[in-house]
């Protein structure tokens, strides 16, 4: 069977630029047989059949003149939610393919002092996961994060280099082998909780990176599900994904 480079068979299915075909693959969501397809530009049968799925719109969650929430859908990255808001800007970052609170400033005076919030550990940032294994018991990870930098950042624990990361997990349900869990943090280093909860044995389903692929999701499980910075509070309700786990 002849091939060739994914990107261009998927433009030549939908009809659509090479640029935009690499596009759809880098942001996760175009799946092969039921798998994601995960590198533009790698070789695939000519008679391969691809499928898109639709990206969620984002949902604004709150507005006013200082402070934009929004409900940030899984395969979008912030810098693309950041673009739809020209007259705002980021205030907290999550990983593409994880979901949830998100939230812009919309001038500078608010901006500065909601980065100080951040830098003073005053934000409140709890999400929900789905994990592999039975979580039974509260438990906490403090170890410190180091980031390595690239086209594509990884972190790990790093007891001399690593900066603080504290993770607080409380278990909510088990379901056979897997369980839903809350998880607070008091920092937000990159990868944080995926990191965490790989070091005490409950990688995150669809964790590619830091666990293993799920035959049951394209994404991985981990939502931002409440946020608390200063008078205000924050909620985005858990996607749909999250009910296929009978949770």
């Amino acid at each position: 069977m002849a091939k060739d480079k994914a990107y261009k068979l998927l433009a030549l299915q939908e009809g659509i630029s090479n640029g935009k075909a690499k596009e759809l693959i880098d942001k996760g969501v175009v799946t092969v047989e039921g798998k994601k397809l995960l590198v533009a530009r790698g070789e695939i049968g000519d008679k391969s059949i691809f499928k898109i799925k639709e990206i969620p719109k984002v949902t604004i969650i709150y507005q006013d003149d200082d402070i934009l929430a929004v409900d940030k859908p899984a395969y979008l990255s912030a810098s693309e939610v950041e673009e739809m808001f020209p007259d705002a800007k980021l205030l907290n970052r999550l990983d593409k393919e994880t979901s949830g609170v998100m939230m812009l400033a919309k001038n500078e005076v608010f901006r500065g002092k909601a980065i100080k919030e951040f830098m003073d550990n005053r934000v409140y940032k709890e999400y929900v996961a789905i994990v592999e294994g039975k979580v039974i018991d509260e438990f906490k990870v403090d170890l410190p994060i180091l980031t390595i930098k690239g086209k594509s950042a990884k972190s790990k624990i790093d007891l001399v280099k690593g900066k603080p990361a504290l993770t607080i997990v409380t278990p909510y349900m088990v379901e056979g082998h897997k369980s839903k869990i809350q998880i607070v943090i008091e920092n937000g280093r990159t990868h944080q909780i995926r990191v965490h909860l790989q070091y005490a044995g409950f990688p995150i389903v669809g964790d590619i990176q830091y666990g293993k692929p799920s035959t049951q999701v394209q994404r991985v499980m981990l939502h931002s599900k409440i946020t608390k910075i200063m008078d205000y509070e924050f909620e985005a309700r858990e996607p749909r994904e999250f009910f296929h786990f009978g949770f």
